[in-house]
């Protein structure tokens, strides 16, 4: 399944909420050692448990929260982050957390893959 929620209501890229309301996430799951050797270590925590969490934020979340974000890894960026949808869930609370609207905001649309 994949779920979609229109740009003009869940932008990513004017929100970033997902990538700084919580130290415990994104945290690695599934990623090969392959892959998390794509990711600078720089932007890996200490313990390699995930993405390293400072300042408030991913070390990897570029820009202001509410304004205007960007992923430093985006092309390499952990499984979790992956599968995070704009408007799933995990959205609705990263978004509640910093005050954003979550409230009369459509369900996103889910296509069976």
């Amino acid at each position: 399944m994949l779920e979609t929620s229109p740009p003009d209501i869940f932008d990513c890229q004017t929100c970033g909420a997902c990538c700084a309301y919580s130290a415990d996430w994104p945290r690695f799951s599934m990623e090969s050692d392959e892959e998390i050797a794509a990711i600078p270590e720089a932007m890996i925590a200490k313990d390699e448990s995930g993405m390293k969490f400072e300042n408030g934020r991913c070390a990897a979340l570029t820009g202001e929260v509410g304004k205007h974000v960007g992923c430093a890894v985006y092309l390499v960026r952990p499984h979790v982050c992956r599968t995070c949808m704009p408007g799933d869930e995990e959205c609705k609370i990263a978004r509640a957390e910093f005050g954003f609207p979550v409230e009369g905001l459509p369900e996103p649309d889910v296509y069976e893959a």
